[in-house]
């Protein structure tokens, strides 16, 4: 600092690490309309703070110096160190949802993560998305090699359909057929979700908060956290990439909420859900899973462990099998936070350990039924009821039964099943109609998402409620 002694006396020494530095630059005085030029001031350090509650704010630290020598050695040391650091991306694709929510991703992109790009130097590649499906389309057409990154603005289903184009486009350009996928390929480039939508629950999963400037920091950092991706397909084709799913009451919900768009978001989620509880039904249907397979760790005997595994792979006669009637089955590769359920969904699985939960509730009361849910918003366990069985699974099979005889009020109830007898899937906050059976099966570390480090466990402990 410039000024007498005491001035100086007064001045903290304050430490800043270039970890936590995402962008640099020269600082200089400019005149009204002056573009331009200017006398130079010094430089001006801009860093990621970590806040309370997983929450991430950027701060801007100026270093006075006159001279011009000075301010461009500096500044050009500081750019080879932040050029240094790997993962942080240079360049971006970025989808947003102008309808997600109330409307409001549009303003949430251009006023609070656009110019954090800008600042951090970040060419993107806009798309406003103007139909269902666009994002879609446009990521097959798409040359991914020309960016560092892919990131979208929206709620669950804009994030879900993303996810499952920038998978879909990383098995065409393997070379893979995409009617069936057995062993997909990872995606090249990692996803970053900014939350704009109503519960957005892949957020929440991978920064434990609801917080657009948080989010856009994680990806300008680079932050990288590897996740757990499902393939959702029938005998003849994918249906989808995706995260987590459910069946029988989530997914009737959903697709009750879906014929009522006309509507408020949060009014037709909320009617689809009352009214969907008072035609509470169940559905029959035959489940088949393959648990999960934990090979031996006899540290001493080195054979056992080789014989663990070897027995991993013959897994046809380790399926289990139930039937019966169901209100709801939830199959789930991430723990799913969101407000309303602050431990997850899924609380006992994680981001990328290669398994998924298994959540069955048997047919109950509707009172029974209700105390379950409202566990969800507490700290209790929601799956200690005698009606709810969980599993941990690799391989998930589901065949409704189609009922036949059925008289036109219980064929229409929820007015959710199509006439083909179609039963409605909720995938990721997505919506898909299917007859046949869905087999599910998880593929350990498909994509990267821009998000926290498990290694760090206190972040891990913050997020996802593993530990």
């Amino acid at each position: 600092p410039t000024g007498d002694s005491s001035v100086v006396l007064q001045v903290k020494e304050e430490i800043i690490e270039m970890k936590d530095v995402f962008s640099v630059k020269l600082k200089r005085r400019r005149f009204v309309g002056q573009k331009r030029g200017g006398t130079l001031l010094g430089i001006t350090i801009f860093k990621c703070l970590h806040k309370e509650e997983n929450k991430l704010t950027d701060c801007a630290i100026h270093l006075n110096n006159l001279s011009e020598d000075h301010c461009h050695s500096w500044f050009r040391h500081l750019k080879e160190i932040l050029n240094g650091f790997q993962n942080r991306p240079k360049s971006l694709k970025v989808f947003v949802n102008p309808s997600s929510h109330k409307r409001e991703a549009t303003h949430v992109y251009y006023e609070q993560v656009a110019p954090l790009f800008k600042l951090a130097d970040i060419k993107t590649d806009v798309t406003v998305t103007e139909y269902e499906g666009h994002a879609l389309s446009v990521l097959k057409e798409c040359e991914l090699q020309a960016f560092d990154g892919v990131v979208c603005v929206g709620g669950d289903g804009s994030v879900s359909e993303v996810a499952h184009g920038l998978l879909l486009k990383a098995q065409i350009d393997a070379g893979k057929g995409t009617d069936y996928i057995a062993a997909p390929v990872r995606a090249p480039i990692p996803l970053g979700v900014i939350p704009a939508g109503t519960t957005n629950i892949l957020a929440h999963t991978v920064y434990g908060i609801k917080h657009a400037v948080t989010a856009t920091l994680h990806i300008v950092m680079g932050h990288i956290q590897p996740v757990d991706v499902c393939t959702f397909s029938t005998p003849s084709k994918l249906l989808r990439f995706g995260f987590s799913a459910m069946f029988g009451f989530g997914a009737r919900t959903l697709a009750l909420a879906e014929k009522h768009r006309w509507m408020p978001s949060n009014q037709r989620k909320d009617f689809a859900f009352i009214k969907t509880l008072a035609d509470l039904k169940p559905e029959e249907c035959e489940l088949s899973f393959l648990p999960l397979q934990i090979p031996q760790q006899d540290s001493h005997e080195n054979d056992r462990k080789k014989k663990g595994k070897n027995k991993k792979k013959g897994s046809k006669d380790q399926w289990h099998k139930i039937q019966g009637h169901f209100l709801n089955v939830s199959i789930m590769a991430i723990p799913c936070l969101c407000s309303m359920a602050p431990r997850g969904l899924a609380p006992n699985t994680r981001l990328n350990n290669g398994s998924m939960a298994l959540i069955v509730v048997q047919n109950t009361s509707r009172t029974e039924f209700i105390k379950h849910l409202k566990r969800y918003a507490s700290v209790k366990n929601q799956f200690n009821f005698p009606f709810v069985e969980t599993y941990t699974v690799q391989e998930v099979k589901l065949q409704p039964r189609l009922k036949s005889g059925l008289d036109d009020k219980e064929n229409t109830y929820l007015n959710a099943t199509s006439a083909e007898g179609n039963y409605p899937w909720n995938i990721d906050g997505d919506l898909i109609e299917e007859a046949s059976e869905v087999h599910v099966r998880v593929h350990p570390q498909l994509i990267n998402l821009y998000g926290v480090n498990t290694d760090d466990l206190e972040s891990c402990k913050a997020t996802c409620n593993c530990i």
